[in-house]
Order: structure tokens, then C-alpha cells, then sequence
């Protein structure tokens, strides 16, 4: 239990430990959902950023936080959800875009398509569908390997 109030990095340490439920190899840090972690006097202030305003999963991860906020012993804490700026797939971590491909979902690229196959590596890749797993994914094939794929859209 925390006695006293929490360091602004040991929070985002406990964070980066939450993970995204729909993605649940890659935490809500590393997707970018967390903005900010702030001190405002005695209240610890989280401030995220869902991936678009209508994420279905926007109201566990909200629970997921205060969960681990309040494992670690912090009472007395504020969520914020800010819209502007809009999140944008420029806002995974490195770190994130290699679990993603390691859970075998190609990682967002400029231009839409896939840079290759997340399990076999190449790049003869064609699109499937728009539309994946989640809004927010895409369908694909490795023609070498033949296995289906998501694509984590651009954003």
C-alpha cells in the first residue's frame, strides 16, 4: 500500500503493466491511450486518450486503470479522457509495435499496407478485407505463407 503519494514514474510503470483489453500483449502505455500522468497537490491525475471516441473498450480500460491505481494504494485519483488532439497511431511505442508483430499483427505503416508477413516475413501480402478483428484492423494474407492476418490501421 502506498502511505504517501505515489512517484509520477511509478505510476507509469504500473500502467505500462495494464493491458489493452481487445490487444491484451500490448499495455494502454504503449498504445498511447495514456497522455499524461500528473500530481495536481495530493491528487494523482491520468489523463487518457482513446483510440477513437467510440471504442467500446474505452470504459474497461478506464476500470483497468483504477484498478491497478488502487492495487498499488492510491485513493485519491482523477481519470480524464481528452479527445483533442485525436489519438493517432503515431503514438505506439517502438516497443509496442514490435509486440504487436510478435503476436502476429502487422504493425501500423504509412500508406496502409503492411511492410510484410508478421509470421514468415515476407512481402507479398494482400488485403482481405477493410475490416479485421477489431475496427481498428484490417484483414490480410502472406501470399508466401498463406496465413490470414491483422493489420493495425493508420490512424
Amino acid at each position: 500500500m502506498v502511505a504517501t503519494l505515489p512517484r509520477v514514474a511509478d505510476v507509469w510503470e504500473w500502467l505500462d503493466a495494464v493491458p489493452d483489453p481487445e490487444i491484451p500483449v500490448i499495455s494502454v502505455v504503449d498504445l498511447g491511450i495514456v497522455r499524461d500522468v500528473a500530481l495536481e497537490g495530493e491528487t494523482l491525475v491520468v489523463t487518457i486518450t482513446p483510440t477513437y471516441s467510440g471504442c467500446p473498450a474505452t470504459s474497461i480500460i478506464r476500470l483497468d486503470i483504477e484498478t491497478a491505481l488502487r492495487e498499488h494504494g492510491v485513493r485519491d485519483f482523477r481519470l480524464e479522457q481528452r479527445l483533442s488532439p485525436a489519438w493517432t497511431t503515431d503514438w505506439l511505442s517502438q516497443k509496442g509495435r514490435r509486440k504487436l508483430e510478435d503476436y502476429g499483427i502487422a504493425p501500423p505503416q504509412p500508406g496502409g499496407t503492411p511492410a510484410h508477413c508478421p509470421r514468415c516475413k515476407s512481402a507479398h501480402v494482400k488485403r482481405i478485407s477493410q475490416f479485421g478483428s477489431t475496427p481498428c484492423k484490417s484483414q490480410w494474407q502472406c501470399e508466401d505463407c498463406l496465413e490470414p492476418f491483422d493489420h493495425f490501421k493508420c490512424i
